[in-house]
């Protein structure tokens, strides 16, 4: 039995705690928060036992086995580094941090100390990614091509003014799915070696609320992603190879219980359609993956959820993305 410390009792939270409550193999018990009225709130309604505002407290409790820390991205860092410290384990929601050297600054003080450390990327956890991926490493797609991707959602009114704007709200999203999909089928040097040029526009709180990038890679593999908090609720990916072309027919980043697909096209012969249907969500799957790793001794997750160095290269990414995005507005 994993025994939880929450950290933070936003919305995000609730999410992580439906999914703890669901798994027979985790139990929340410790919650802590600054806000003790929604803090309390949470405590009753999911009967977790111990409820405090001092952190140093939870984290000296030796009954607690890991961290889960649903704040705003800014605070990762700082609370990241105490619990791994502490020697918990940690699942720290995604982004990770909001720069590069935070983002180093963790990872190497996870690799130092020996705690697991995963970066909450929920989706990366479900079904439907590991059997992506198993297509991925199968040889059947050939060589790669082209990645499409884009999310959309109208949260701007919602959004943290410090976390960074729509890059580490949604752009983090068909970003690491670029990332798993060029590590797959070209190797895992081939991310890194790339030119960019992006786009923005800024929000009222002065962050990107949306933004696109074209990559070229130095392999010759392109792809272009957009990002946006200002509007609708919509996505899509595809991936193009030498061979046809894989498209998510669902919500690659928001993984449904009931439903779940993608559709490899072969330019040469029928569709054939993916699914996975487990009747729960991503984070009750990110749970079990952590359940997993705690018990066999992992020292950081397995793909298809982000290792390590897979955080470092996306927050890369982003902080790239966001650079370039940043300058075309000068």
């Amino acid at each position: 039995m994993v025994n939880w410390g929450i950290i933070g009792s936003g919305f995000i939270t609730r999410a992580m705690l439906d999914a703890v409550k669901a798994s027979s193999g985790s139990t929340a018990t410790h919650i802590y928060g600054r806000n003790a009225e929604s803090r309390e709130a949470l405590r009753a309604e999911y009967g977790i036992a111990h409820s405090t505002d001092d952190y140093a407290q939870l984290l000296t409790d030796p009954a607690v086995d890991a961290i889960y820390i649903g704040l705003p991205n800014h605070l990762h860092l700082a609370y990241a580094e105490q619990a791994l410290a502490a020697g918990k384990a940690v699942l720290c929601e995604k982004s990770l941090t909001v720069t590069l050297e935070e983002a180093e600054t963790l990872v190497a003080k996870a690799r130092s100390a020996a705690p697991f450390l995963v970066e909450g990327l929920m989706y990366l956890a479900h079904p439907i990614h590991h059997k992506l991926l198993e297509l991925l490493q199968s040889g059947r797609m050939g060589k790669l091509h082209h990645v499409q991707g884009f999310y959309a959602a109208d949260i701007w009114q919602v959004v943290n003014p410090n976390g960074g704007g729509t890059l580490f709200n949604l752009g983090c999203y068909p970003a690491s799915l670029l990332h798993l999909v060029v590590q797959a089928l070209c190797g895992a040097e081939a991310f890194a070696q790339r030119s960019i040029r992006a786009f923005g526009t800024h929000g009222p709180d002065s962050n990107l609320i949306e933004t696109s990038i074209a990559a070229r890679f130095d392999n010759g593999v392109t792809a272009t992603l957009h990002s946006t908090d200002g509007t609708g609720m919509a996505h899509g990916f595809t991936v193009v190879t030498d061979r046809g072309t894989l498209r998510f027919e669902t919500n690659p980043w928001l993984p449904d219980p009931d439903k779940n697909t993608f559709v490899w096209q072969p330019y040469d012969g029928p569709a054939e359609r993916f699914e996975a249907n487990t009747g729960q969500d991503a984070f009750y799957h990110q749970v079990q993956m952590v359940e997993q790793a705690l018990a066999e001794g992992w020292s950081e997750a397995k793909r298809p959820s982000p290792q390590l160095a897979d955080s470092l290269e996306i927050i890369g990414f982003l902080n790239d993305w966001q650079a370039a995005a940043e300058a075309s507005l000068t």
